[in-house]
C-alpha cells in the first residue's frame, strides 16, 4: 500500500495541474523545482554555520555550500553531498533543509555540491565535478576544519548515482571516502527491472521523466554503458567505501538499489540496504508532508555518525 501522505501529495499536485517535468525545458523546470520547495520541505533547522565557497578544478568553477555543525573547535568529519534532479534540476537551495538536517543530526560538516548539469553540461561533467569535489574537500581539510580521514560522500537519485560514480572513480585514484550514503540512487541507464517497468507510471517519477533527464545528461545512447553513468556495470565493485542504500517501494530506481547494493556484498563491500516499501521516489526531502522522510534523514544521519566513528 502507497503511504496515505504520500498519495495525498501525488493527489493534490494532480489536483492544482502541476505540469510533468519532461513537457517543460529545464528552466522552466528548475524554477518549479525550487517554487515547490517551501510546501514540502520542513522549516530549516539552525546550524553553527554556513560558508558559500568555490573550488576550481580544470578551469571550472563549481560552488559549494559548507555547512558547520558548531562555530569552532577540532576537525570534525565531513559528507560531500549531491542533490538530485535527473542531472538537470536542483542546486544548494533545493537541498538546503536537507543538508541542515544531516550536518546538525549527524553532527558533522556538510558540503553541498552545486556540480554542471545538463542539458548545458553534458556527461560526464558531472561525474568529473563530483570526484574533483571529494578531492578538493580532502586537499583543503585544514581550512574547512574537517577531519581528512573521515570524508564521507553521498547523495540522492541523481546525486546517489554520482556519489556511486565518483566511488568507483575515486577508489581507481587511491583515494576512499570513509562512506557512500546512496539514497534511491539511479545505477542503469538503461534499466529493464521490474521496479521500472511496473513503477513507471503513477508515482511521481515517470519513464517519461527518467527519458528526459537522461537525455538531458547523456551524448548518446553509447553513454548508458559507461560505468561512470551505470556504476552497476563497473568491472569491479571491490574495494569501495561501506555502503547505505536507501530506496522506495513506489520508485522506478527501486530495483536499482537492491542490485547495487548486491554487487558491492558480493564485492565483499558492507552494504546496508533499506527499502521504505510504501514511500515514492523524493521523499526524503518532503519532511513537512511526510513523516517517514524525517525517519529516513535520521536513520542517514545515524549511519554516517557510525561510519565515521569506525572510520
Amino acid at each position: 500500500m502507497l503511504d496515505p501522505q504520500a498519495q495525498a501529495l501525488m493527489n493534490l499536485m494532480i489536483e492544482k495541474g502541476i505540469p510533468p517535468v519532461y513537457t517543460q525545458t529545464p528552466v522552466e523546470a528548475r524554477a518549479a523545482y525550487r517554487a515547490r520547495r517551501s510546501f514540502t520541505q520542513p522549516d530549516a533547522p539552525e546550524v553553527g554555520r554556513v560558508q558559500d565557497l568555490q573550488f576550481s578544478h580544470a578551469g571550472v568553477s563549481i560552488a559549494v555550500r559548507v555547512y558547520h555543525p558548531t562555530e569552532a573547535g577540532q576537525a570534525l568529519p565531513a559528507l560531500v553531498y549531491l542533490h538530485g534532479g535527473g542531472w538537470t534540476i536542483g542546486d544548494l537551495d533545493t537541498h538546503d533543509v536537507l543538508c541542515r538536517s544531516l550536518c546538525q543530526q549527524a553532527g558533522g560538516v556538510v558540503v553541498s555540491v552545486d556540480y554542471r548539469m545538463g542539458p548545458e553540461h553534458k556527461f560526464p561533467a558531472a561525474y568529473e565535478d563530483a570526484v574533483a569535489a571529494w578531492q578538493w574537500v580532502a586537499s583543503q581539510s585544514e581550512a574547512l576544519g574537517i577531519d581528512p580521514a573521515r570524508i564521507a560522500i553521498g547523495g540522492d537519485s541523481a546525486g546517489g548515482n554520482l556519489s556511486a560514480a565518483a566511488c568507483l572513480g575515486l577508489r581507481d585514484l587511491g583515494h576512499k571516502p570513509v562512506m557512500q550514503l546512496l539514497i534511491y540512487p539511479s545505477t542503469l541507464m538503461a534499466p529493464d527491472t521490474d521496479s521500472y517497468r511496473n513503477n513507471g507510471q503513477g508515482y511521481m517519477l515517470t519513464r517519461e521523466s527518467m527519458a528526459w533527464y537522461s537525455g538531458n545528461y547523456l551524448r548518446g545512447p553509447k553513454d548508458t554503458l559507461d560505468w561512470r553513468a551505470s556504476p552497476q556495470l563497473a568491472t569491479s565493485h571491490a574495494n569501495l567505501p561501506p555502503a547505505l542504500v536507501l530506496t522506495a517501494g513506489f520508485d522506478p530506481l527501486r530495483d536499482e538499489g537492491l542490485l547495487y547494493a548486491d554487487a558491492l556484498s558480493r564485492a565483499g563491500v558492507p552494504a546496508q540496504y533499506i527499502c521504505f516499501e510504501r514511500q515514492i521516489h523524493g521523499f526524503i526531502t518532503m519532511g513537512r508532508v511526510m513523516q517517514e522522510a524525517n525517519t529516513a534523514v535520521a536513520l542517514c544521519a545515524q549511519a554516517l555518525r557510525t561510519a565515521w566513528k569506525q572510520g
